[in-house]
């Protein structure tokens, strides 16, 4: 990426080169903003709203995969109850996804 910038630079001698080669260098940091910095932003915040409103009742899916339902929520952990009865004491922070809304998206 540096050899591309430093290829850009003006040579010797250009005097408007200065002004393309700095437009060029905002132009890439804008863009490198809104497509990648931005959209990783807006993700973080959803997903740690997500978290915040788990309660009892709610449907879950892990990271690891696995499907549950909600018996206990405490500061940083999680009581699930999966088919056959099992509960797992789970993180927070292990809490992928509402498994409700995943439903919805395959039904479509």
């Amino acid at each position: 990426m540096l050899n591309f910038i430093f290829l850009m630079a003006p040579q010797e001698g250009a005097q408007g080169g200065s002004i393309q080669f700095f437009v060029m260098i905002l132009l890439m940091i804008v863009v490198f903003y809104f497509f990648m910095i931005r959209p990783q932003m807006k993700k973080s915040k959803e997903q740690k709203k997500f978290k915040e409103g788990l309660k009892k009742g709610d449907k879950i899916i892990t990271i690891g995969g696995i499907h549950g339902k909600i018996l206990e929520v405490s500061e940083t952990t999680l009581i699930i109850e999966t088919e056959g009865l099992g509960r797992l004491k789970i993180e927070k922070s292990a809490a992928a996804m509402d498994s409700s809304s995943q439903m919805a998206e395959q039904t479509k």
